[in-house]
């Protein structure tokens, strides 16, 4: 019988025979466009107002029609469900309330039949506090897991450095050993009696982080994502990758003036975040993936301060680490605005990465782009141009369940209606995550056709009477259309999908131009202004054929002697011989 490995060749070269010879010259993941499902939100099979993995099977169809390479599923493992799916009790199995292992295999095998691939969100940094691991490490100091994670004896109380914030953290006349904090609020300390030490958790209580010092957490770790390769997923979405080592010293984080949404003091995180030694780990973890075939991926979820900074996750000059770190400047980057000049400045920035970028504009813990970028009265064409940066420039693409239709945030107005942790301890300041989070709205109908349960885990936004996808795919003009336009068009050809990247007209401040060279060199145009802007005959000489437009009336012409932009519209044109 052939081998595990062997057998999983097998799969990726029956499930995607066209692109199996073309995966030796070109990774599959380089041009591909790449959407993140919400499980709980995306399609609920079993009518208990739960997504599940049955609920997002039913809906592909839809994807490989929208032009989909990928779908990357948010945590579907078994979990308390504390940070919905991001604390996790065991890593090889899939939540009951989501399905089963026979479940996720057969959307495996569904999806390669739709020509799509399957890409797991894999949390690196902590396990649910229910994890047998924990509760076995939090039992006593001398157990076989007891330095699985981290520990500390905590400093006196009245010691002569401790600060007024570790002292609201006391017990038993210990307090925290520094002043490091979790970011959903309060101390990332925690107290447990059984062991008299406080361990770590940089997120929620519940949430422990693993001691990745210790090569036993590793070797476990590594086997996990093994079990789901051998399965046949294409890949990680790798959560919080930076945050998998502290400083051996636990010393405290650095002061910033005022404090945060929970009213705890501002930190640098710079001993709790980001430290060198997490490279070595990507390091051998990209080997490791390697040795699978198909171009298995490693994307991760990166915040960096600068572009520059991408270099060391892709792994410098060896790029033996992530193929896809996440560039979060240009969707989320600070002072990001609806702006001609900004998204030159950052996609120009993101050009110079070592690597291949990854342009990411929405996600699960940030409110929707429509709303971010939107003025409230021409957020569908100002999406529509957001959309064309995503899809015409030299990178990959990730996009998010809903966006392709304008799905927007619908932020809870009241404390009693949140479910997300962070906006029950920062409301008012922080309102949480659940606006960004609503059901997938398929239909103008009851539940917008997400599930059969009129009580949701999250309610359905009342806007999906218009927006959902059985009405704008019958509408000509409407967003969802401008995606599958921009998709086929990405897909059909070889300047979007491997052209250089050239910006033209540079001083404009209404409107972004960009070349992608190659043999018929495209050129696109993106009105960032509410006025018309007539176009410059001198971008592109002689005749052109448009291959989109969101002015249909673009299409007639022949050059662009003449030519006017309309206010955010958007034309992607290339010469004629």
């Amino acid at each position: 019988m052939p081998s595990l490995a062997r057998r999983c060749a097998l799969c990726f070269a029956l499930a995607f025979p066209a692109l199996a010879a073309h995966a030796a010259q070109v990774p599959w993941w380089k041009h591909a466009v790449i959407y993140e499902i919400y499980p709980r939100s995306f399609g609920d099979s079993n009518g208990d107002g739960v997504g599940d993995l049955r609920g997002i099977a039913q809906h592909l169809d839809h994807l490989q029609k929208l032009g989909v390479d990928a779908i990357w599923i948010a945590p579907m493992y078994p979990s308390p469900q504390v940070d919905f799916g991001y604390d996790i009790a065991d890593y090889r199995r899939v939540d009951p309330q989501y399905g089963s292992l026979a479940d996720f295999d057969a959307l495996l095998r569904d999806a390669g039949k739709h020509h799509i691939r399957v890409i797991l969100d894999m949390v690196l940094n902590h396990t649910s506090d229910k994890h047998a691991w924990f509760v076995e490490s939090a039992s006593s100091r001398d157990n076989p897991k007891a330095d699985w994670y981290v520990w500390n004896d905590g400093v006196d109380a009245d010691g002569p450095a401790v600060t007024p914030f570790q002292k609201r953290f006391e017990h038993d006349g210990k307090v925290p050993p520094n002043n490091w904090e979790s970011v959903f609020g309060g101390s990332a300390w925690e107290w447990v009696p059984a062991r008299r030490q406080f361990y770590y958790h940089r997120f929620y209580r519940q949430q422990p982080d693993l001691n990745w010092r210790n090569p036993a957490v590793e070797k476990a770790m590594f086997d996990a994502m093994r079990f789901w390769l051998d399965r046949g997923v294409a890949g990680f979405r790798l959560d919080a990758i930076s945050t998998l080592f502290e400083n051996p010293q636990l010393r405290n984080d650095p002061e910033r003036p005022g404090t945060n949404a929970q009213g705890d003091p501002n930190l640098h995180s710079q001993f709790s975040d980001n430290l060198p030694e997490v490279h070595d780990v990507i390091r051998r973890m990209r080997a490791m993936v390697d040795t699978y075939p198909g171009d298995r991926v490693l994307i991760g979820e990166t915040y960096t301060a600068d572009v520059a900074d991408l270099d060391s996750w892709y792994g410098g000059t060896r790029h033996d680490q992530l193929q896809l770190p996440m560039d979060m400047l240009v969707g989320f980057g600070w002072g990001a605005k609806f702006d001609a000049g900004w998204f030159r400045k950052t996609l120009e920035d993101a050009q110079t990465v070592p690597g291949q970028p990854l342009i990411v504009f929405d996600n699960h813990d940030n409110p929707r782009s429509i709303d971010r970028f939107g003025d409230g009265s021409h957020d569908v064409q100002r999406a529509k141009a957001i959309a064309t940066l995503l899809l015409t420039t030299r990178a990959t693409a990730l996009t998010y369940y809903g966006a392709p239709i304008g799905m927007t945030t619908a932020t809870p107005t009241r404390k009693e209606d949140v479910r997300d942790p962070i906006g029950i301890t920062g409301w008012p300041k922080e309102k949480g995550r659940d606006g960004e989070r609503t059901p997938m709205q398929w239909t103008p109908g009851p539940q917008a056709g997400f599930s059969t349960d009129p009580h949701t885990w999250l309610p359905v936004n009342s806007n999906h009477v218009t927006v959902n996808v059985q009405t704008e795919s019958a509408e000509p003009d409407s967003l969802l259309s401008w995606y599958r336009t921009l998709i086929a068009v990405r897909r059909a050809n070889p300047a979007l999908r491997d052209g250089r990247m050239t910006f033209l007209d540079r001083d404009d401040p209404n409107v972004l131009v960009y070349r992608r060279d190659g043999a018929a060199p495209v050129t696109v145009l993106v009105n960032f202004s509410g006025q018309p802007q007539r176009v410059k005959t001198d971008l592109v000489r002689g005749a052109i054929r448009t291959l989109a437009a969101t002015d249909p009336a673009l299409a007639k012409a022949t050059t662009l002697d003449g030519a006017t932009l309309p206010p955010y519209g958007t034309w992607i044109v290339e010469p004629t011989k």
